[in-house]
């Protein structure tokens, strides 16, 4: 089937410079709805989770001063992560590099990317964030401008995220971009480049389950954007939607997050710090040995209620109706955002020295209530 072009945007870098990012969502405006009434509607079957948002709300004074201090103890392992992903997209992108990030979560890394192979690997690269959603697959209006109006070649293009907790999201990725690429008769590389690859799934440098630290705060460190929206504003030509945070400028970190890492990294490299161009071998065994033990302990659980990993933990206590948090060591650093939400929402933790990851959330089930 031809492409055809779609209609041109105006570009949208939220509060990111227009030269790091270009989002190509739809902004719209949504009315809220409570996380627990989002919930049931969810559980149901009513509605789909892509349709819905809950307002996001700053982070509590005490919540802050945590992700300053976990952030003090990690960005330097950050770095480096960084710095060996580059490695490896260059030694797989051999002209010019198109990162697109899956918003949200990948539009951070997107931006840190997007500096990093242009100043220390001397690439020429372009950098889009656009929506995939779980069930509904990926923007293909998004994909068809970048091919299409944009005029990158389908080789240059590489998708970007932070993390994997269970794969969701790279095997949605797999599966959309290969259908997209037979209707289109292209070859877009379905892998999913991250930092961190919990469910080796993807590409990625590392596979532990080390705190990554724009993966704890929502809007205020990635771009002031929500996470990407589709429901019936949107229309068969747009963008997947967001929204705009526009209100949290004053308290948006998202520029002094890039620039804070991009120092670290300048300062890895002045100490001699070798970027490794080589992926971690994937590790496919402790998913499967973490559902089994769930099962064991828990009875039957729903697995998209089963959310392993910090990234996805944190998700499930900023925006979901938590059940249980399970933390492999409370006294970790990289467990302290975590016990503070716990301890704002009112969530019940248990720790476990045995779990395979270094937290575990649970979401509570409508028969839980």
């Amino acid at each position: 089937m031809p492409m055809r072009p779609v209609e041109p945007r105006v570009p949208f870098s939220g509060s990111y410079r227009p030269t790091d990012v270009r989002f190509l969502l739809t902004p719209i405006v949504m009315d809220d709805i409570e996380i627990a009434e989002k919930e049931r509607l969810i559980q149901t079957g009513q509605r789909h989770y892509s349709e819905l948002l809950s307002r996001e709300t700053l982070p509590s004074p005490r919540y802050l001063a945590l992700f300053h201090q976990v952030f003090a103890i990690t960005k330097g392992r950050m770095a480096q992560r960084l710095l060996d992903l580059a490695a490896i997209i260059a030694a797989q992108r051999t002209d010019t590099i198109t990162l697109v990030s899956l918003a949200r979560a990948g539009t951070p890394i997107g931006v840190l990317l997007k500096h990093i192979l242009t100043d220390s690997f001397v690439r020429s690269v372009a950098h889009y964030s656009i929506s995939i959603i779980r069930d509904r697959g990926i923007d293909e209006n998004a994909l068809r401008y970048i091919l299409q109006n944009e005029r990158h070649p389908a080789e240059s293009i590489l998708f970007v995220d932070g993390w994997t907790g269970k794969g969701v999201i790279a095997r949605e990725l797999a599966a959309s971009v290969t259908a997209f690429n037979r209707q289109h008769h292209i070859t877009l590389d379905t892998r999913l480049f991250a930092l961190n690859d919990l469910a080796g799934v993807g590409v990625a440098p590392s596979d532990a389950d080390d705190l990554i630290p724009s993966g704890i705060l929502n809007a205020t460190l990635s771009g002031l954007v929500s996470r990407s929206i589709l429901n019936d504003q949107i229309g068969s030509d747009d963008f997947h939607g967001c929204v705009f945070y526009r209100e949290f400028l004053p308290q948006d970190l998202s520029v002094w997050f890039i620039e804070a890492l991009l120092a670290e990294v300048g300062d890895c490299l002045s100490q001699g710090y070798v970027p490794c161009p080589t992926p971690v071998a994937p590790n496919r065994e402790r998913l499967p040995r973490l559902l089994a033990m769930l099962r064991t302990r828990f009875g039957a659980l729903d697995e998209n209620h089963i959310k392993p990993g910090i990234g996805e933990a944190t998700r499930v206590l900023l925006r979901r109706v938590p059940r249980l948090l399970i933390l492999r060591d409370p006294d970790a650093p990289e467990s302290a955002h975590l016990l503070q939400l716990a301890a704002e929402k009112q969530v019940p933790w248990e720790a476990d020295p045995c779990l395979p990851y270094q937290a575990v959330s649970l979401i509570k089930g409508l028969s839980d209530a």
